[in-house]
Parts: C-alpha cells; structure tokens; sequence
C-alpha cells in the first residue's frame, strides 16, 4: 500500500512545490528588478538574476519628500482598523454568541450578504457619504470603510471561537464570584486571542494594500495619502520609473512580512481552530 500511495504523494509534492514556485515568482521579480541597474530592467532580454545590484531604485524612493509622511499615515490607518476591527467584533461576536435576542439570525445574514457585496460598487456611495460626514481629505475617510468591511468576517469568525468556550466555564467563573466583564477580558478574550490575529491578518493586509479608497477620498491633501498613492509619484508622462516603482513595491511589502513573522504562531493555532469549528 505505502508503494502505492507513494507515486501519488510525490506528485502532490510536486505540483504543491511548483504552485509554491509560481505564487513566489512575481514577488522574487519584484525585489530583483528593485535591484537592478536601470539599464537591465527595460532590457530586451531580461535575465532572472543581476550581475550589478545596485541601490539607486531604494535612494529615489527615499529621496521624497512624502514617502515617510505616506508610509506613517498607511501605519496609522492600517493599524487603527486593527484594533477597532478585533474589539468591535470580540464584543459583538460575544453578543451574538451568547445572549439570544430577537433577529438574531437576521443580523448574522446581514453580516455574510456584506461581505457579497462588491467594493467597487459601494465606492461612488461611500465618496459622497464620506462628504455629507466632512472626512473627505482626511484619514477617517480610509479608517471608517475598511473598519466596516473588515467587521462582517471578523465577527464571523470569531463567532466559531467564542462558541467553543464552554458555557461552563462561564458560570463557574461568576460563581467564584468573577463580574461578567472580568470574565470577558480576563478569561475569554486570551481564549479567542488567536482567532483575533487570524482575522486581524485579513484587516492589515487589505486596509495596508488599498489604493481604491486612497484615491477616491484623498481628492487634494497629498499630505493625508497614504504608501500605495506613492506609486503615482513614479509615474511619469515621459517615461515611468520602473526601478522606483518596484523598490516602492519591495518597501510596502516589508511591513506586511513583519507582522507576519511576529503573529504567524498565533495566526496557525488561530486558522486551525477556525477550521476545527
């Protein structure tokens, strides 16, 4: 049986190994052409590799003015829709977990029909309630949307772990004598905290990567863009700045790589408790 299974285990290895290669390749070509000279990056024969790093790309992009006032703002967006994401959403998936209340089930549909929606299609409505609201120009305009989609899938999954806490231990701690708020801070949300980093994951990634939103709120005050309107800088009428534009890339994708090596031990117990419940 084991020589049997064993052809078709390699080629699952194989093919996972070769879909690694493929997702990695455009990323792998990112960083290189942010290294290579100018003259090898339009070249007519490009080559996977540099015989001539060169770091002439990363001194442009540093040489903005903007860049380090767009990359403070991106962090104060992303990291704001973070917190508020993972604190509204362990409230409310509490809530909606454990008290039971009239349209219950009606609120949790909503939360899913959400998450259908298409962001494109809300864009043109969001620009003029961002208006009526006066955030036009402002990083609440960035903050508020992405806090709002970001909250559908957080509750939802943070739903599945709240669930799997016991009833029990609940009342065994409030008949030790624990309130109810000390049970929820103390007791349930260390239990929940790795479904809190999975899904704070998803809220850094797509709020860090936006560029609709940014572009579409952010109309005259550059000084409130954030890192991918940077790209826009590197885009010229003449000739586009390729070398800029991928050490631009290579720069924005640093952070996201930070934080996850500094969550992936929680972001793995986190999924693999999503996907148990």
């Amino acid at each position: 049986m084991k020589l049997v299974h064993r052809p078709w285990r390699l080629a699952a290895e194989a093919f996972a190994l070769l879909a690694a290669v493929v997702v990695a390749f455009p990323l792998y070509w990112m960083v290189l052409s942010a290294f290579k000279p100018a003259g090898e990056i339009q070249s007519d024969t490009p080559r996977p590799w540099t015989l001539a790093p060169s770091l002439d790309s990363f001194r442009r992009v540093f040489q903005q003015e903007e860049f380090g006032r767009y990359f403070l703002n991106s962090l104060f967006v992303a990291g704001s829709v973070v917190v508020l994401s993972a604190l509204i959403a362990f409230l409310a998936a509490t809530a909606v977990t454990r008290f039971k209340f009239r349209f219950r089930t009606t609120l949790l549909i909503m939360f899913l029909v959400a998450q259908m929606v298409p962001v494109e299609a809300l864009t043109i409505p969001l620009f003029f309630q961002m208006r009526d609201f006066g955030l036009l120009n402002t990083l609440g305009a960035l903050i508020l949307p992405h806090l709002a989609f970001s909250l559908p899938f957080a509750i939802w999954m943070l739903r599945g772990f709240v669930k799997a806490v016991p009833e029990a231990l609940e009342e065994a701690a409030l008949i030790d004598g624990a309130s109810r708020t000390r049970f929820l801070w103390q007791i349930l949300f260390p239990l929940v905290f790795p479904g809190l980093v999975a899904t704070s994951v998803f809220s850094f990634i797509s709020t860090w990567n936006d560029f609709l939103f940014a572009k579409s709120f952010i109309i005259s005050d550059t000084s409130q863009s954030t890192l991918p309107m940077a790209l826009l800088l590197f885009f010229k009428p003449e000739e586009n700045d390729w070398g800029g534009i991928m050490a631009a890339s290579t720069v924005m994708t640093v952070p996201v790589l930070v934080f996850f090596v500094l969550v992936q031990r929680r972001l793995v117990s986190g999924l693999g408790g999503a996907v148990k419940d």
